[in-house]
């Protein structure tokens, strides 16, 4: 099979599928586009027009967490725990990661008020999860698991935004979290999984958003 994972440079959701597949060592080939202007190709083969997408041959899977499982369907070893109840949890924690994510989208894009009430949204559920997670390096031990791939590019843009201002999103009243976050961004294969630059380039998208976070930006 010939993969085309298909995205543009700042999506969370693509980045996961980026670290599951190099992860599990499956060749593919990646295709940015813009997403404020995409190609007519794009246009033709996504049914939702949103990214990531999956070319596989000349088949089309979409939606991130079936892209995912896609990819660990096809891969030689498993990149979830054995244990059944706890791979059902995985999944479930990782379907809750994505509200985080738009939380996150509501801090960079919003007002002040909108900024405000994106953080509470935010560490709400920040609480919820350092409350389950235990003091093993990842999110099931040892093992770097799909759950783990799920939350990197979450860490990740904590990490950016804490450093592109005076930590207004600080996790480090989390110790697991902030222990787990180190642990993953640590990782090769998550720093591998971003392009070059692409720190400058989520600078400049919440300075260009104009919302409140852009005022707590440090020059």
């Amino acid at each position: 099979m010939k993969l085309e994972l298909i995205s543009f440079k700042l999506c969370p959701f693509a980045q996961r599928a980026l670290i599951s597949l190099n992860v599990q060592k499956i060749d593919f080939k990646m295709t940015y586009i813009n997403p404020m202007d995409p190609p007519d190709w794009f246009k033709e083969i996504s049914p939702t027009g949103q990214v990531p997408l999956l070319k596989v041959d000349d088949q089309v899977i979409f939606e991130s967490l079936v892209i995912t499982e896609f990819i660990e369907e096809i891969s030689a070893c498993s990149f979830h725990p054995k244990e059944v109840v706890q791979r059902a949890n995985n999944r479930s924690w990782i379907i809750y990661s994505g509200e985080i994510l738009g939380d996150i989208f509501g801090i960079i894009t919003g007002e002040e008020a909108k900024f405000h009430t994106s953080k509470k949204a935010l560490f709400d559920k920040l609480t919820k999860i350092e409350a389950i997670k235990n003091q093993e390096k990842f999110f099931n031990g040892e093992e770097f698991n799909m759950i783990d791939a799920a939350f990197a590019p979450i860490f990740m843009r904590l990490s950016w935004i804490n450093e592109f201002t005076n930590n207004a999103l600080s996790i480090t009243e989390f110790k697991h979290l902030s222990a787990w976050s180190k642990a993953i961004l640590a990782l090769d294969v998550v720093k591998n999984s971003m392009a070059d630059g692409l720190d400058d380039v989520y600078y400049s998208n919440i300075e260009a958003r104009e919302g409140y976070l852009s005022t707590l930006l440090i020059d």
